[in-house]
């Protein structure tokens, strides 16, 4: 699947090396050795520790739990990543229904195309209930819905609320109210988001390896640049430095006046002596993501860039200290917008366009955000982007983004605070 920034500059990598030499005072280095910094980076994939079948065991009770209090009787998870949190099962969703049915009491059960039956049973050998669990095979010209009932009907649930998780087709879901008259279709978010919001020490280590890893990528990306070098150069760097590393990644660069749209631009771009140059994006460790930006210049700040830049830095810093347990998501977005308008670059979404920060997990992008008006207090193991930004549009933007999780007593980042515009990567 496309990540938010494939979509919004993909095209841009796919443009030909001609498109590139075009443009006036572009070095020709597309096809060079990848820069010594890069050569550098560790592979760190024997680090990873994979996520055990007790914890998913435990999530699976932790989710009866929520659906006793929410009065679901059972969940329908298909391919996506609340399938993975629960089963540590990947399955591409395709026309052919495939989900899993975790009831509020029993084992969970499954619903697959005959043909895909042994592929199944291998998946689940590690998912709670293991490859032994019940699964409701159908024909290419069967009804498969009505499995789904046949499956809630053996476990003795013939009526009640049925949550969706929110990944779910509209044509497997539709397909199920079809079947399941006497059911009454809900949202499964508050069970699903419930549980996974709230990481463990397992996931935040995978997290803290991912965070890890994209800044040292970053470090040696930046390292590596000098004018001439274009944005794609850097997103190629940056995807072999995790290469390297042993984990996928990705990044997107933008710089100069591209560095103002939050998520970029195609356009191809090249790196001059004072530009200003903004990365974004992360990396994969066992499923868990990292979401850092980075913004520098090429040589020396202007004393306007350098404004900015500790505008924002001091929004991070607000936003950091504002989150602890108990505190409205919507407070620690505040925290950061305060400092933005007081410093003169508002009122509201004037220069800081988007929200300080997304939950993230197995997602880059995950319940809950922080964002104004948002009254979910925060809890201890809830991780987050804390990202504001300014942008001024023609110009430059400058975005600082590092990860957090709320702890305790407080919330910090899994990652060093960016120094400044010249040395992003030096220790404070």
């Amino acid at each position: 699947m496309l990540s938010r920034r494939q979509f919004a500059s993909g095209f841009g990598l796919l443009l030909p090396a001609l498109a590139v030499e075009a443009q006036p005072g572009v070095v020709q280095n597309q096809t060079s050795a990848l820069p010594p910094a890069l050569q550098q980076i560790p592979n760190r994939a024997d680090e990873a520790k994979p996520i055990t079948l007790t914890e998913r065991e435990q999530r699976y009770e932790r989710a009866q739990q929520k659906m006793h209090a929410a009065g679901l009787d059972a969940i329908v998870l298909a391919g996506g990543s609340s399938l993975v949190y629960f089963t540590g099962i990947h399955w591409w969703n395709s026309e052919r229904l495939f989900v899993c049915v975790l009831p509020q009491k029993g084992a969970p059960f499954y619903v697959a195309p005959a043909f895909e039956e042994e592929r199944a049973r291998d998946l689940m050998a590690n998912a709670p209930g293991g490859k032994f669990s019940r699964v409701y095979i159908w024909q290419e010209n069967e009804n498969p819905y009505a499995l789904v009932v046949k499956g809630l009907n053996d476990l003795g649930i013939r009526s009640g609320k049925l949550g969706m998780e929110e990944r779910v087709p509209f044509v497997f879901s539709d397909g199920i109210r079809a079947a399941a008259p006497s059911f009454t279709l809900a949202s499964a978010t508050p069970i699903t988001a419930g549980c996974r919001a709230v990481k463990s020490a397992a996931e935040l280590a995978l997290m803290q390896l991912a965070n890890d890893v994209t800044l040292s990528v970053y470090h040696a990306a930046w390292q590596s640049v000098t004018p001439g070098t274009t944005n794609r150069q850097v997103t190629e760097w940056i995807a072999a430095g995790y290469e390297r590393s042993g984990f996928p990644g990705e990044a997107s660069c933008q710089v100069d006046a591209y560095s103002a749209l939050p998520h970029g631009s195609p356009q191809p771009q090249v790196i001059h002596e004072g530009s200003v140059v903004l990365l974004d994006d992360g990396c994969i460790v066992q499923g868990y993501q990292s979401d850092i930006s980075r913004t520098f210049v090429v040589g020396k700040a202007t004393d306007r860039m350098k404004q900015v830049f500790d505008v924002v830095h001091r929004a991070q810093s607000a936003a950091l200290a504002a989150a602890r347990p108990g505190v409205a998501c919507g407070a620690v977005d505040e925290a950061a917008r305060k400092v933005i308008t007081e410093a003169g670059f508002g009122p509201g979404y004037a220069h800081f366009t988007h929200r300080v920060g997304h939950g993230i997990g197995l997602d880059m992008h995950e319940w809950p955000y922080l964002v104004q008006g948002n009254p979910l207090p925060l809890e201890a193991g809830m991780t987050f982007s804390d990202e504001p930004g300014i942008y001024l549009r023609g110009e430059f933007g400058v975005r600082l983004e590092d990860d957090m999780h709320v702890t305790a007593d407080g919330a910090r980042l899994f990652t060093p605070q960016s120094a400044s515009l010249e040395q992003p990567f030096a220790a404070q």
